[in-house]
């Protein structure tokens, strides 16, 4: 009692104006997050999901009061000294009285406070356990409305009239109109109940109610219902939904980053349990009824699931006459804009059966845990044979299991997960992350994915989209000597124990990156960021020496200038330079980006805008740039050979419940004569596509 009052009576005589640079809880700012964690932008990581998981954390914020050491981990925001402070902080005083108070832990800083703020809140009462009746119901604080329409303006060859062929048959062209719509709506309480429905039509697609393929009006539908915290029922979920336990190496659905400048909170998978799935990808997700039981130490979370998923169907015709089918491969594009693409909607169903058992010490330090999942398709999958295809999984069913743990040892975190497939394929990870000091943070993690180990919702720690056929070792160390300055780097070796897409033979390779920031105050910000990547590929047939298969190393490099300045909060100008170098068998090429963005706040509008030069000399080369979008949307294009970028984004506040979104990009070419290829090409330079946006919030 007596230390709370002293910690309040130091917090009293603070000067007002500090307290004013905390705010209260915010709205998310994706942009922000994103570029501190994601090294460089890629084409192979599936953002959207990424955001929706960003999303579901924002709508589901934890308590503080009550929140665990390792759901702190989860935000990826928090150095274990960080979190080994905050609980040592809570265990001491208790409750917090308000969010003023967590500038009395040590080791939080004003800005690990504003960075935490939109995942967290402070809250002393519980929910009520009973299940939600229609007043409750309509009275969510998160519910609303959101309906949004994109378009590309040029027109795209899919289309234009259909050619005639020589056997007289019509070309392929899309069977839908050109615009993408998108419709969401939500009620949400946190910590209580969440419902939400999600339908997405994307350009190409047509509307049509045609249940023999599949299709009801919107190309794709997603529903859940979900309940919280009722009794010792933690979670139950009824419609479309993601597990994440352990590391990934069974259930890793949802947010996890990887490699990226944030060096050290990012590289462990957290278990973040049973969440509903409202993304558009038309893969990655359960569907059908889970729960998560919890009793005293021991959480029980079983799931059912039954879906359909696209698939190329192959037909075999036997000596009896009798026609059997198999499944060549599953398609995950989620797209249907042709006859082709739309007869292959819906062509296999997977059902999955699966557990997890969670077992924590009373303190919570040590962690315990099993994955179970069993997967069956409805006719077998057997991949077309390829030379370095041949452990990938074949057959009807798969079963997965895994052993997992954690352990929160002071100011360090050790954890790992082992995995084994019914192939006998096996997947290893092991890792450690710690704050040796108030200043210096250093993580590892090591792993080893069997070329035979089969996790079809896998999603742990590796250089490949998936645990398979990989070794590694990763180090990561963050350095803050001084509030001003700090430096982040990593260092990760890879070997691929047998053959690849694009590389046939074993290989190994490494990728390092480096990035020094410096902010001396709030309104500045400058940093500088070097990666290299170092991988081997097929050399080109026409370099091929011998009759056996040659690989090249390839070696990329790329370095960011960014410098931020907000000289209050009605604005702020951003500059950003960014080149590549790329180096394989002798040829050399480049590339290069430079973007200015201004971004403001004028009455009840915000404005934002960017333009952007760009001139590469190949597609190995090409230039990603995170756009700001409306809002819960992404845009991560990529760019090359030679032009110019423009966009511009306005939010107005139409009243106190409807918001109103407006997005114009253009895109200009000085040395094309067409954009893109096959039914996707454009012919001219330019390429202009709008973005408007309605959200109707029920509750204001």
């Amino acid at each position: 009692m007596i230390g709370r009052l002293v910690i309040g009576l130091a917090l009293y005589m603070v000067p007002f104006a500090l307290f004013s640079q905390i705010p209260s809880r915010k709205e998310l700012d994706i942009e922000a997050f994103v570029e501190e964690r994601f090294a460089m932008q890629e084409e192979d990581i599936p953002y959207e999901d990424l955001y929706e998981s960003l999303l579901q954390r924002y709508f589901q914020p934890l308590n503080l009061q009550e929140a665990t050491s390792a759901e702190l981990q989860s935000l990826y925001l928090l150095s274990p000294l960080q979190i080994q402070s905050f609980v040592k902080y809570r265990n001491r005083f208790g409750k917090f009285s308000s969010i003023y108070e967590l500038q009395a832990i040590p080791e939080w800083t004003l800005e690990t406070i504003e960075n935490i703020l939109p995942f967290v809140v402070i809250n002393s009462t519980h929910p009520n356990q009973s299940n939600p009746g229609f007043k409750r119901i309509i009275k969510a604080e998160n519910a609303y409305l959101l309906f949004r329409q994109r378009r590309v303006w040029q027109t795209r060859k899919g289309f234009t009239a259909p050619d005639t062929l020589s056997n007289g048959d019509l070309s392929n062209r899309y069977v839908g109109d050109p615009n993408d719509f998108y419709m969401r709506f939500r009620l949400q309480q946190p910590a209580d109940f969440s419902f939400g429905l999600t339908l997405d039509k994307d350009s190409g697609e047509k509307f049509t109610w045609d249940p023999e393929s599949k299709r009801y009006g919107f190309n794709f539908l997603s529903f859940h219902y979900t309940l919280y915290n009722k009794g010792k029922l933690k979670t139950l979920t009824l419609g479309d939904y993601q597990l994440q336990f352990g590391q990934g190496l069974v259930f890793g659905s949802g947010f996890s980053v990887g490699k990226g400048a944030e060096t050290i909170t990012t590289v462990k998978r957290s278990s973040t349990g049973l969440r509903p799935y409202t993304s558009v990808m038309e893969a990655g997700f359960f569907r059908g009824l889970a729960g998560t039981y919890s009793s005293g130490n021991l959480e029980w979370t079983v799931m059912l699931s039954r879906t359909s998923r696209d698939a190329n169907l192959q037909y075999i015709q036997d000596s009896l006459a009798n026609e059997s089918s198999y499944l060549s491969s599953l398609v995950l594009s989620g797209l249907h804009r042709t006859v082709s693409e739309i007869e292959k909607k819906g062509q296999a169903t997977e059902q999955n059966i699966g557990l997890n058992i969670n077992y924590h010490q009373p303190n919570k330090a040590f962690r315990l845990g099993s994955n179970h999942l069993y997967t069956q398709y409805s006719q077998p999958l057997i991949p077309l044979e390829r030379i370095y295809n041949q452990f990938e999984f074949q057959g009807k069913n798969n079963v997965t299991n895994s052993l997992y743990f954690t352990y929160n040892y002071r100011n360090h975190y050790i954890f790992g997960e082992s995995a084994i497939s019914k192939s006998g394929g096996m997947g290893h990870v092991a890792g450690v992350m710690s704050s040796l000091n108030s200043k210096v943070d250093f993580s590892m993690i090591w792993r080893k994915y069997d070329r035979s180990f089969h996790s079809r919702y896998g999603n742990a720690f590796s250089e490949g989209t998936r645990p398979i056929n990989e070794e590694g070792l990763y180090l990561g160390i963050h350095f803050k000597p001084s509030r001003k300055i700090s430096w982040s780097a990593y260092y990760d070796y890879f070997k691929f124990p047998w053959m690849r897409f694009r590389m046939y033979a074993p290989s190994t390779g490494h990728e390092w990156l480096s990035r020094i920031k410096f902010q001396p105050n709030k309104q500045f910000m400058l940093f500088f960021q070097f990666r290299e990547e170092l991988k081997s590929r097929n050399v080109l047939s026409e370099h091929q020496t011998t009759n056996q298969y040659l690989l090249a190393q390839g070696k990329r490099q790329n370095l960011v200038w960014n410098l931020t300045y907000q000289p209050s909060r009605w604005w702020q100008a951003k500059t950003r330079v960014q080149q590549s170098f790329y180096r394989i068998s002798g040829h050399k090429s480049k590339g290069y980006a430079i973007s200015q963005d201004l971004s403001g706040e004028i009455g009840a509008w915000k404005l934002s805008g960017r333009i952007s030069l760009f001139d590469t000399d190949d597609y190995e080369n090409r230039q990603y740039l995170y756009e700001k979008n409306v809002l819960w949307a992404f845009s991560i294009p990529n760019f090359y050979d030679q032009g110019i970028r423009v966009y511009f984004l306005a939010q107005y506040k139409l009243s106190r419940r409807l918001t109103f979104w407006g997005r114009w990009a253009k895109t200009t070419y000085t040395n094309r004569e067409s954009i893109g290829s096959g039914l996707q090409e454009i012919q001219g330079n330019e390429l202009v596509e709008t973005t408007f946006q309605l959200r109707y919030q029920f509750n204001r």
